[in-house]
């Protein structure tokens, strides 16, 4: 049995396949793509006098989509030079290397015919024992194997990935019946712990789970939307956030996927089934005749949103359904939308709209209601479990409850009840486990209702909940802002519980607290949460409202304590692993600097973005990515130090975040020995490991050092940048004030080169620099900026 996948062919180079292909890029698997080869030259190739049988020629499609890649937003690669791990080529010539390598995935046109002839060529030229597997959304998987031998036929699956493949968390893995069972284990076990993908698995039917409840559920909305007459963003304001769901809601959605590739998903279940279901399937006029007009969406720059450039600045208009023309947005006014705003709580805020007597009420229950009752009639048909079920909408749309985790959430029984008062049909399992006494679907954190029974959920003992640990009395501090956990085998985990997981004074307590508890009793400290973002700097509100008050010895405390909390995690007696994940900016970025490891998730975006509020970092960011970069040398090399500082510099000045954990790596956050988990849902068990490690390891801390700055001649050299920049006209005089306190910082001051200065030096003119720009005018208009439109003012 193969034991693991050294390389991969992606045969088809669309955005699909090269999709795939990159991921697998991320994740360090050598990858061959191949497409067909064209038929006609195209004008470059004319006037180069080049011919069909030209190897650049014949390679052209797989080589244009993988030079795509650089261009794609979102970016496909975790970083550019993941694009050296993709090999092109063509579907005549190299299918013979498909014997080179341990899994073929097929990504071409959506034809079965199409597909089996591939494959007849996959089977002469394969490996035997290699898996091959197919990414359609649609078609069988049962027929696409029909004519294949029988190692290929055991050894082959569908493994639907979802775009983009490198963010979209769900791997539908569909078996026929001759797949082995163990290459249906090895995939579901490769692509989670190797793909970093939320697995499930699917049965062979049409668009399987997630796109097939997913259509359903949009098509749905769209019915109700045209006999009701709302209008699309009514609509989209209340089927978004406020039910559970991304703020791409219903009709932005369908922009990014695209009108037309929605329509073919949607036909693959039409051209499947019949009765009222192939009704529903079927797509009202207009977003056909939307289709025609090429209102695709985002790659076409019209759908059913319409982003219009204005003196004023850009606009965002809805499409107008009567008129077919674009107008000004309207969002659905009732009083059950502020209620729901104001409800705590998932389930309270689902329960304000879905059960109230107004126009909001109505289209949330209409559009709801039928989703949750096909999710429960296709339940047997498209997968096992209910847990399959509410995974795949969770990891394939975005769901923050998939819909049986929903219907629990508004009421079983209630929402049951009124159903039945409006007529409609109860599957026969659910009345038969409501007469059995079964009031909702999952029980506590551990098990669900299955044929008849609640059945344990099977742990995975790589995802760690810390919720649910705190409700099972693991909590051994708290306050306002954070609470100490214990994640077990005498390691700790701090978790941030501050609104948007700020920094303010009560999470520097706990952080003092913390390490203190640890050292007395733990083996190590993890630091993380499951937040939306794991930091997003200090409480900026706190500090405004000071510096507005003229209070500025009470923000030089703040930042004296911010200050002592990082040494506190640097030189801590024992080990402390940061764990961030996505948005970890200003002060989430000065806590994992001085940790003495981080363990970051893949898609972890790090910056020292303080410049954007008109300030610079001041928990000691500037002098921690300064050692950093120094410590990160190899032994014994030549050190500059100006270039260094230069580096951190420019860094900093310019608020640069890492668009992934393996960018972070390269700007200088995170370091060789740290590690980047891929799958989000194990950060916190491989950060725990590590800790773990580090003890096991005899970890010492850091001893305290001086440290070499570049003085007065390399502030003049960092200065003169910034002058530059403002000579240009790329900055403003507030841009480079806060340039200027940078450099100055950085430098160490007015010293010669070469001077050896403390580390407390340096945190003393950081604190200094920071003080005098949070008084600046300019700063604060920046401050307000950031706290009202969420974005930076360069005033």
């Amino acid at each position: 049995m193969l034991k693991r996948i050294g390389k991969v062919a992606v045969l088809g180079s669309g955005v699909m396949g090269s999709g795939i292909a990159a991921h697998l890029a991320n994740v360090g698997i050598p990858t061959i793509l191949l497409d067909i080869v064209p038929r006609e030259l195209n004008e470059m190739e004319q006037k180069k006098g080049l011919t069909l049988e030209d190897k650049i020629v014949r390679n052209r499609l797989a080589s244009e989509s993988i030079k795509k890649l650089l261009k794609q937003k979102p970016a496909p690669l975790a970083k550019k030079e993941n694009i050296e791990l993709i090999e092109a080529g063509n579907m005549q010539d190299d299918m013979n290397r498909l014997a080179e390598v341990d899994w073929i995935v097929e990504v071409v046109v959506e034809n079965l015919e199409i597909k089996q002839r591939v494959f007849a060529q996959v089977d002469e030229h394969r490996k035997p024992g290699s898996i091959v597997s197919s990414n359609t959304s649609g078609i069988s998987v049962e027929a696409m194997a029909e004519g294949r031998s029988d190692d290929f036929k055991s050894h082959f699956l569908g493994t639907h990935f979802f775009n983009p493949p490198r963010y979209l968390k769900l791997l539908e893995v569909i078996r026929t019946k001759d797949t082995s069972d163990e290459v249906v284990k090895f995939m579901k076990q490769f692509g989670e712990d190797t793909l970093g993908k939320g697995v499930v698995e699917a049965k062979d039917t049409p668009n399987f789970i997630a796109n097939r409840i997913g259509t359903y559920g949009l098509l749905v909305t769209v019915r109700e939307m045209v006999e009701r007459g709302y209008s699309i963003g009514e609509v989209d304001s209340v089927t978004g956030p406020a039910l559970g769901r991304p703020k791409s809601a219903t009709f932005r959605t369908l922009d990014v996927v695209g009108l037309d590739t929605f329509l073919h998903v949607a036909k693959n279940v039409f051209d499947q089934v019949d009765g009222d279901e192939k009704k529903v399937f079927d797509p009202p006029a207009f977003m056909k005749e939307m289709a025609e007009k090429k209102m695709l969406g985002s790659k076409t720059g019209k759908g059913f949103y319409y982003k219009k450039k204005t003196d004023k600045g850009s606009e965002i208009l809805e499409l107008d359904l009567e008129t077919m023309d674009y107008v000004e947005g309207k969002k659905l006014k009732a009083a059950s939308v502020q209620q729901s705003k104001q409800a705590k709580g998932r389930s309270a805020k689902m329960k304000a709209l879905i059960y109230a007597d107004d126009r909001a009420g109505e289209l949330v229950w209409n559009v709801l209601k039928p989703t949750l009752l096909y999710s429960a009639e296709k339940l047997s048909e498209v997968a096992e479990t209910i847990i399959d079920v509410d995974q795949a909408m969770k990891w394939g749309f975005g769901w923050e409850l998939g819909p049986f985790e929903t219907w629990d959430a508004i009421g079983l029984e209630k929402s049951v009840a009124r159903m039945k008062d409006e007529g409609d049909k109860i599957p026969a399992w659910i009345e038969e486990m409501l007469e059995k006494g079964f009031t909702s679907f999952y029980q506590a954190h551990d098990s669900y209702y299955h044929n008849g029974e609640y059945v344990k959920t099977a742990m995975n003992k790589k995802v760690i909940n810390i919720k649910a640990l705190k409700d099972n009395d693991h909590v051994i501090m708290k306050n306002a802002g954070a609470s100490l956990v214990d994640l077990g085998d005498d390691i700790a985990c701090l978790e941030f519980t501050s609104p948007n997981n700020s920094i303010g004074l009560d999470v520097m307590q706990m952080i003092n607290k913390s390490i203190e508890e640890v050292e007395s009793n733990y083996k190590g400290l993890v630091i993380n949460n499951q937040g939306k973002n794991f930091c997003v700097g200090a409480n900026l509100m706190m500090i405004l409202m000071e510096a507005q008050d003229m209070n500025f010895p009470e923000i030089d405390l703040v930042i004296r304590q911010f200050q002592k909390s990082m040494a506190k995690i640097r030189y801590s007696g024992r080990p402390v692993v940061t764990a961030p994940f996505a948005m970890t900016l200003g002060g989430g970025t000065e806590i994992c600097l001085p940790s003495a490891s981080i363990q970051a998730s893949a898609e972890t975006y790090m910056g020292l973005v303080e410049v954007g509020v008109g300030l610079i970092p001041g928990g000691g960011g500037n002098k921690e990515l300064y050692l950093r970069k120094i410590e990160s040398l190899p032994e014994g090399a030549q050190i500059d130090h100006q270039a260094i500082a230069n580096q951190v510099f420019e860094t900093i000045a310019m608020a640069k975040v890492s668009t992934s954990a393996q960018e972070a790596e390269g700007i200088g956050f995170i370091r060789e020995q740290d590690g980047i988990s891929i799958n989000g849902d194990h950060l916190l068990y491989d950060a725990k490991g590590k800790a773990l490690h580090l003890f096991n390891q005899g970890y010492q801390p850091p001893k305290r050092k001086k440290i070499p700055v570049v003085g007065e001649t390399g502030y003049g050299t960092m200065l003169l940048g910034a002058k530059t920049m403002k000579f240009g006209g790329m900055i403003s005089d507030h841009d480079l004030k806060i340039a200027d306190k940078l450099a100055f910082v950085l430098a160490g001051g007015r010293l010669p080169k070469g001077t050896m200065v403390d580390e407390q030096y340096l945190l003393d003119i950081e604190r200094e620099a920071f003080l005098s720009l949070v008084g600046e005018p300019k700063t604060q208009q920046r401050m307000q900026y950031m706290l009202s439109k969420g974005k930076p003012l360069r005033n």
